[in-house]
């Protein structure tokens, strides 16, 4: 399940980024797109691991649930903190520059 959440994380950010990528939050998107794909490449070895172990390819239960939130609130915790750094490094450096 958390893989299923953080692909489709992953793919919105992406979509995000493509979208907004002259905007003031590109680097932060960037980034958090960088995350999540990293995150999804991840458990799709481990999900590969467990099919060859003689597991399901997914695991649908409630713990994996539970895990699959947390990362995403990880992740957009992570976006916001970044985004909020990169609004206020812009805003002195055009201070700066007056």
């Amino acid at each position: 399940m958390c893989e299923l959440m953080t692909i489709l994380a992953a793919v919105v950010f992406t979509g995000l980024y493509f979208r907004f990528r002259n905007g003031r939050h590109a680097r932060s998107l960037f980034n958090t797109m960088m995350m999540f794909w990293g995150a999804a490449l991840m458990w799709s070895v481990d999900c590969v691991a467990s099919l060859l172990e003689g597991e399901g390819l997914f695991d649908f239960s409630r713990e994996d649930a539970i895990l699959g939130g947390i990362i995403l609130a990880c992740g957009l915790a992570f976006f916001a903190v970044s985004a909020v750094v990169e609004r206020r490094r812009k805003a002195g450096a055009i201070r700066s520059e007056m």
